[in-house]
């Protein structure tokens, strides 16, 4: 014999040993019924009453004990919102009957059960196994009501049974029925959450799902327990978007460079899809308080946000922190997914909101550390580069400016990779360029004092080689002067953007400019020393051999000064024209030489001679100190006095008009 005919058999035989349910046939009373016209539903656990009826000695009440093979070995018991039925139970306290123990049809349909309930609840359930069996083959509308039938008897039962062996028997099927509400439950769960990456080929059964939500809806109101079938419809819907969403293709970034774009090209797609689909296929079978098109753009949002937040993990490349910024930012809410007119006007602009400001500050956050990783290795990848194309190999820097100016080729690629990054980050939005601009600037201030640090450690044993070295060396110094010359104005552009930034890197550019300068100077100084220590001896006054050399080395330099732009090379002119002149004067008054009457003359005219060519050459050079160029004169006629006194009166003016002589 098949188990579920056991069942029956044996429920109708132990049904003899127990009492007859007998439903009342009396009117309601006023005070029964709610103002929606629902019976006022008790509390579950109500006290047991004993029964009236006279029972044959030794027989006992075990009306479920055909179904306890679905008993949970926990002590499981009802929950306070089960069925449609609780409202009935003050109309079975009266104990009487209705015909064939039905319960009137008026009746139910006044406690607001849905007229395709009402019709289909039989006057005696199915055993358990095979309501249960009936629920796992979605068979709801055969099912659904024999479960509210079983519920029905057993609040029945529970109202008129006292004897002890019949609440054993009770506690059974209340375990019974537990378990199959609870099957009920994760059916309608798997129904909903698979309506919507599966075809739904069985509408009605669906439909049917949300009428049940409802008619349980209505007892959770009576019982003050309010939204756990709608919580349950909820998570399926999340459950089942998450299962369509989740399954977009996902590769690595070594399975292909593009995974990222190609991915959320691929999620935006199947969102306009699912939605689509649910606006097209779902919502028309759910009652309109279900809000079904909003719940399931809102468990979309929501799949996006988390799954955004997953592949922060994965995400390395600053390439692909830019993809998903302009997914988060431009892609997600534009025509291209959530303003997709297929989906209007259900897409309203509540469900349309972007993602959330969080979660877009932490992207632009992981996307700034990168961006700031991504700078320091080209920094580094560009003194590299020079070192292994041009120091290590003595080669000439290969860029000219304006055709006169030789320099490097390290401000062009600076400025060429502050404008790609700051080009990519107005590409997704307007403010991230202002931040990604002050980034690349924050990060290159420290790059003239690294670049100063390695280039004068590679460049220094050049002056320790033949003359071909040495002018190399002058040839680099002055390339980089010209190109972090050009590197400064250039970042000058960004002062409306980044004030501070500017400044503080303005201040390192002069300070590298200015150090390659004074390494410049250094080296003429060295130069000039020898041919200086001349001036004001036997030998000086009897040939020019000397001061030949050094109007050679003022030429030399004259030259380096020309090769220069014009702010740089305006200053190291006025540097040179100093510099030279301070030794000048200074060899002059040193203590070196002692010459009497007619020397004293020919020292005089041998300096205002070398002057004034001095004067032609540093006019030349288009120094600006012409402050200096009387100073000659002067000395000439302090050396050319042979009285003390005289020498004084010519020494105040001379010490008061050039004070570092003093």
């Amino acid at each position: 014999m098949a188990e579920g005919e056991k069942g029956v058999n044996d429920h109708k035989l132990q049904e003899s040993k127990c009492q007859e349910f007998t439903p009342t046939s009396e009117p309601l009373k006023k005070d029964e019924i709610n103002s929606s016209g629902h019976l006022k539903t008790l509390i579950w656990k109500f006290p047991r009453r004993k029964s009236t009826a006279k029972e044959e000695p030794g027989t006992k009440c075990s009306i479920a004990a055909s179904n306890t093979k679905l008993v949970s070995p926990s002590e499981t018991t009802l929950p306070m919102n089960f069925g449609i039925i609780s409202s009935l139970r003050k109309s079975f306290s009266h104990g009487q009957k209705s015909n064939g123990n039905v319960i009137k049809r008026d009746k139910i349909k006044n406690l607001g059960v849905c007229d395709s309930l009402i019709h289909n609840i039989p006057p005696k359930p199915l055993s358990v196994l095979q309501i249960d069996e009936l629920l796992k083959s979605d068979s709801l509308e055969e099912a659904y009501p024999n479960l509210l039938s079983l519920r029905l008897e057993f609040q029945h039962e529970q109202e008129t049974q006292g004897d002890e062996s019949c609440q054993v028997n009770l506690s059974h099927k209340e375990k019974d029925l537990s378990l199959l509400y609870e099957t009920l439950r994760n059916k309608v769960s798997n129904i909903v959450r698979h309506s919507v990456s599966l075809p739904l080929n069985n509408k009605k059964l669906l439909s049917y799902t949300a009428s049940i939500i409802q008619e349980e809806e209505k007892r959770e109101r009576d019982v003050g327990r309010m939204g756990e079938w709608r919580d349950i419809w909820r998570a399926a819907v999340q459950e089942g978007v998450m299962d369509t969403l989740s399954g977009v293709p996902l590769d690595s970034h070594e399975q292909n460079p593009s995974w990222l774009v190609v991915h959320l090209g691929l999620l935006g797609k199947r969102i306009v899809e699912l939605l689509e689909n649910v606006k097209s296929e779902l919502v028309n079978l759910y009652p309109t308080n279900f809000n079904v098109f909003e719940t399931y753009s809102s468990s979309c949002h929501e799949f996006v946000g988390e799954h955004l937040k997953g592949l922060l993990g994965k995400v390395t490349e600053l390439n692909d922190f830019s993809v998903m910024l302009d997914f988060s930012i431009n892609c997600y809410c534009s025509e291209t997914i959530l303003g997709s007119p297929s989906l209007q006007p259900e897409m309203d602009e509540k469900n349309a909101t972007p993602l959330s400001d969080v979660l877009l500050d932490q992207i632009k956050k992981e996307y700034c550390d990168c961006l700031q990783k991504d700078i320091q290795t080209s920094l580094d990848n560009i003194i590299k580069l020079e070192q292994e194309e041009i120091w290590n190999v003595k080669g000439i820097p290969k860029g000219m400016e304006d055709g006169i100016f030789p320099t490097s080729e390290i401000h062009m690629n600076i400025c060429r990779m502050i404008a790609r990054y700051a080009e990519n980050a107005w590409k997704v939005d307007v403010k991230l360029k202002e931040r990604v601009v002050c980034i690349c600037l924050e990060t290159l201030k420290p790059f003239p004092e690294r670049f100063k640090e390695e280039f004068f450690k590679q460049s220094s044993s050049l002056l320790c080689s033949d003359l071909l070295d040495c002018c190399l060396w002058a040839e680099y110094h002055i390339a980089y002067i010209n190109s972090f010359s050009t590197l400064r104005d250039n970042m000058n552009g960004y002062q409306g953007t980044c004030p501070d930034q500017v400044e503080h890197l303005e201040c390192e550019m002069d300070g590298l400019v200015l150090r390659l300068r004074q390494a410049l100077l250094e080296q003429f100084r060295v130069e000039i020393k020898p041919y200086m220590n001349s001036m004001m001896t036997k030998k000086w006054l009897n040939t020019d051999n000397d001061f030949k050399e050094l109007i050679n080395r003022i030429q030399i330099y004259s030259g380096y000064k020309k090769s220069m732009r014009p702010l740089p090379a305006q200053s190291f002119a006025n540097e040179v024209h100093y510099h030279f002149v301070k030794e000048y004067i200074s060899q002059l008054l040193k203590n070196k030489y002692s010459c009497k009457g007619r020397k004293n003359e020919d020292a005089a005219a041998k300096i205002r001679q070398q002057w004034e060519e001095l004067k032609s050459l540093f006019c030349e050079m288009e120094s600006t100190l012409d402050w200096l160029h009387p100073l000659g004169d002067q000395l000439s006629k302090i050396i050319e006095q042979k009285n003390g006194r005289d020498i004084k009166n010519l020494l105040k003016p001379l010490v008061e008009n050039y004070p570092d002589i003093r």
